[in-house]
């Protein structure tokens, strides 16, 4: 009786593992302190369905099952699973063991009952921090240069910052901003990497005169997810288009949103900051989450780039449109922001005209500011139609084609709140070392 007890009080385990070391594995956790094995599975989706169902709370498999990647563990994990990986340390290489960094726990499979009954003890004792944050980010370990499958987490390296600009539906312009102010940090001789995250209709590339052909972010989050991604193959992805300034292009049709994948992006962002000081990531507008009530809880969501760079952004910049329907927006773009936990640091809005808001706009924009959202520390960016069109047509930005416009000025201020100012923040005059702009 008192067996029959404890056993239905031992901590399920699922199993996934290949080979003749099968059986082995399978009796040393049955027998093991605490544990009891619930389910034999034959396939990874079989494993994926038993851990949803609540069936386990560990979860060992082989490195080698087949479709195991980031995703896949994340996937596992997000059940409230621990996921324990097996290596043959004969077969597997360095690649195939990034795939399983994801893991809670990698380990060599036992091939003996020794190596077996200590396996056992490892994830009894995992099992009973299930559910805590015991494990650090195992795309931090990786970004370490330490072992990925390491328990102990690397030393420190250099972190760039993550900035989110990022704004509400009706095109504020959020890829101007977003554009302009990496282009401003950039000039300050701080590594830059522009990237575009906006999953409903990226833009960045073509503000810049790149191909649509380049593969960016989706190749990044490609590799990612097939744990091979580094700093040479992202530097690779995202090319210089100016001095410090790098861009990763994004998806060249809305269609292809499935590539970009939460956790995978996850996983390019942490190499980002090793590859660059101050990454700018420009967002889509929408962060709804009614698509978690979804009956398929692996498959890919359409907001996740966006909600994925909020939540791991450092700073968040949020831009609005200086019209009454755009300063509507904001205020309540900055309402949703907060229900998901998200504390903007900077407001900005564009296109702040006389035309739209009265004789003096930008008084009448900042009372509105401070009485619905208050908010009094926004950056208005004046309306400087003939500039940034001139800018469009060229392929280039307002420092380069209109260093004196007023809106480059209102950027510039934005980059220096960010800790990246330009020459002109420095007191340069741009204009001794900018060509004139045809248009302004």
């Amino acid at each position: 009786m008192a067996e029959t007890t404890a056993r239905a009080a031992a901590v399920g385990v699922l199993c996934g593992v290949r080979g003749g070391g099968e059986v082995l594995v399978v009796r040393a956790l049955d027998d093991g302190p605490g544990l009891r094995v619930t389910r034999r599975c034959a396939d990874l989706a079989e494993l994926q369905a038993a851990a949803e169902a609540g069936l386990g709370r560990v979860a060992v498999l082989s490195a080698d099952l087949d479709q195991l990647d980031l995703t896949a563990v994340a996937t596992l994990r997000a059940t409230g699973v621990a996921v324990v990986v097996l290596l043959d340390p004969e077969r597997t290489t360095a690649a195939e063991r990034a795939r399983v960094a994801g893991a809670d726990l990698v380990l060599e499979a036992p091939t003996e009952p020794a190596g077996a009954a200590m396996l056992a003890d490892r994830v009894a004792v995992l099992a009973t921090t299930v559910g805590s944050a015991h494990v650090v980010h195992p795309q931090e370990r990786v970004s370490a240069g330490g072992d990925p499958w390491d328990a102990v987490a690397a030393p420190p390296v250099q972190r760039g910052r993550l900035v989110a600009v990022w704004g509400p539906t009706g095109a504020p312009g959020r890829s101007t901003v977003a554009l302009h102010l990496a282009a401003e940090v950039a000039a300050s001789g701080t590594a830059t990497l522009l990237a575009d995250a906006d999953s409903y209709g990226g833009c960045l590339a073509q503000l810049l005169g790149v191909l649509d052909e380049a593969p960016g972010l989706a190749a990044a989050a490609r590799a990612a997810g097939q744990g091979s991604l580094d700093l040479v193959m992202l530097a690779r992805l995202a090319p210089y288009v100016a001095p410090d300034l790098r861009l990763l292009s994004g998806i060249t049709r809305a269609d292809r949103w499935p590539e970009l994948a939460a956790t995978a992006l996850d996983a390019v962002w942490v190499v980002a900051r090793r590859l660059a000081a101050v990454v700018v990531l420009d967002c889509g507008f929408s962060v709804e989450q009614d698509e978690v009530l979804s009956y398929d809880t692996r498959a890919p969501r359409r907001n996740a780039a966006t909600l994925g760079a909020l939540a791991a952004a450092d700073e968040v910049v949020v831009v609005g449109a200086a019209d009454p329907v755009g300063i509507q927006r904001l205020v309540r773009a900055l309402s949703d922001l907060a229900e998901l936990g998200v504390s903007p640091q900077h407001v900005v809005v564009n296109r702040v005209r006389a035309s739209v808001a009265g004789p003096q706009p930008a008084r009448a924009v900042a009372r509105a500011l401070e009485r619905y959202a208050g908010i009094r520390d926004a950056i208005l960016v004046p309306d400087d139609r003939p500039s940034l069109d001139a800018a469009v047509l060229e392929a280039r930005t307002l420092r380069e084609i209109a260093p004196w416009s007023p809106a480059r000025r209102a950027l510039v201020e934005l980059a220096g709140r960010l800790g990246g100012p330009s020459g002109t923040a420095r007191g340069e005059d741009p204009r001794r070392s900018a060509v004139p702009a045809p248009f302004a």
